[in-house]
């Protein structure tokens, strides 16, 4: 993937469009594949069951927006979130308030 200031932003479509019909093809037809072990041909079905990728690219190829004041896709309205003062840069607050009263972390 092209990260930085020439990534394709909301243009990725462009560059998944050729996985997208290939993937859609092994979920609906299959694709006929030869199995060694049995010397035999059998018609192959296959999904993507997940991706791994930082929150820049989870954004970029869900099309949830990873900036901004509801940022987090967990909380999302109940994100707590301060904007500093003399900027325009968002500090996420209270991210370990999940974690039990007592905890180091916390």
């Amino acid at each position: 993937m092209i990260s930085g200031p020439r990534q394709p932003g909301n243009g990725i479509d462009v560059y998944l469009s050729s996985l997208i019909e290939d993937l859609t093809k092994l979920w609906d037809e299959g694709v006929l594949v030869f199995d060694g072990f049995q010397n035999e041909s059998f018609l192959m079905h296959a999904m993507l069951f997940c991706t791994i990728n930082d929150f820049p690219a989870y954004g970029n190829l869900s099309g949830y927006s990873v900036k901004g004041h509801h940022a987090c896709p967990f909380y999302e309205e109940d994100t707590s979130y301060i904007q500093l003062k003399h900027g325009r840069k968002i500090v996420y607050t209270r991210h370990r308030r999940f974690l039990k009263p007592h905890h180091p972390y916390k």
